[in-house]
């Protein structure tokens, strides 16, 4: 890999609805010697879904939707494919007619790029593929935290007598061994459930439950600020099921709840975990065959770059490190947890 990162197409000479739609208009992987700092890949897969199907389709739309982005983050000062090599691995080909062979499929797969030494930046698909890409993560890192930004628990038991669907990846996980049961939380949770054991079950594996009214009467920054301590400097995975927004600002998805956190909410509290030690991440979900506008799209691909942009910066920031300090955060990181 060269010292300095290839970027995005010009597109002050290629309009930017022009050409490819890779994850905002970044080099494939094969294009950058087949090595990234961070992998923004692509998992077609929705035979997990419980409700209305079309996640499949997701990872394509958020990179359609990716084209306006731009490379200079403000939000963060920073200017994220600068200062990383962040390249679109394209999509991991999973069996849709077979859960189990998929959920073997997508860890193989992440064990590859992992190992290849890139972070992951992970378009969904259904949710179900967290849980294979927690168990390469945590192959690496060990249990991991997790925050879970998700209307849902997704720590049920099983739907029709399935183990692996998109309701269920974090009770397996727990059940793994591969979570650190001392910093989980979901955030933006909301609507019915099928009955108060579902909320004592959750407690029991260790999660702790941020609402989305919780966000609204606390605000995003205190918010960040209760998550960051939960999570302190563990190696963190996030997973951002769209339908974490309210319908009117993710209406394309499959399992839509009212009373959702607004785009701007889930932004700013996902630039508020800045300083968290963010080893990969996925935003699953997205079912562009109920969106409208490209609304949820939108939204989801600003939410990858976040996400990106974080782990950039950490990389960056690790690379000037002196020996033996690698991995570590630095002071200023923790004292400008917003990057401002």
């Amino acid at each position: 890999m060269s010292t300095q990162p290839r970027g995005p197409v010009d597109s002050s000479r290629i309009p930017r609805y022009a050409g490819p739609a890779t994850f905002a208009r970044l080099p494939r992987l094969d294009e950058v010697g087949g090595k990234a700092d961070v992998a923004v890949v692509g998992v077609p897969f929705d035979s997990g879904v419980s409700y209305r199907p079309g996640a499949r389709f997701g990872g394509n739309a958020i990179r359609e939707a990716s084209r306006l982005l731009r490379p200079y983050n403000p939000a963060q000062d920073a200017s994220p494919f600068a200062l990383a090599q962040v390249a679109d691995a394209g999509d991991i080909a999973v069996n849709p007619f077979n859960i189990n062979e998929a959920v073997d499929q997508v860890e193989a797969a992440a064990d590859e790029l992992l190992g290849a030494g890139s972070r992951l930046m992970t378009l969904g698909g259904d949710h179900t593929i967290a849980l294979p890409l927690l168990r390469s993560v945590a192959k690496k890192h060990g249990p991991v935290a997790l925050l879970h930004f998700d209307a849902h628990l997704d720590t049920w038991d099983t739907y029709f007598g399935a183990e692996y669907t998109h309701g269920t990846p974090f009770r397996r996980a727990v059940e793994e061994g591969i979570l650190d049961t001392e910093a989980l939380s979901h955030v933006g949770t909301r609507g019915p459930l099928y009955g108060k054991q579902d909320l004592d079950d959750d407690a029991k594996m260790g999660f702790g439950i941020v609402t989305s009214a919780d966000v609204y009467r606390r605000g995003a920054d205190e918010v960040a600020d209760q998550l960051r301590q939960r999570i302190g400097d563990r190696p963190l995975y996030i997973s951002i099921d769209i339908d974490v927004l309210d319908p009117a600002h993710a209406p394309g998805t499959g399992t839509p709840e009212a009373g959702g956190m607004t785009s701007r909410e889930l932004l700013e509290i996902i630039r508020g975990l800045s300083s968290c030690n963010l080893v990969s991440a996925d935003v699953v979900e997205v079912a562009p065959a109920y969106d409208h506008a490209e609304i949820t799209s939108v939204a989801a691909s600003h939410t990858a770059y976040e996400l990106t942009t974080i782990m950039s910066r950490q990389i960056s920031a690790a690379r000037s490190l002196p020996p033996g300090r690698v991995g570590k955060h630095t002071a200023a990181a923790k004292a400008n947890p917003k990057g401002e």
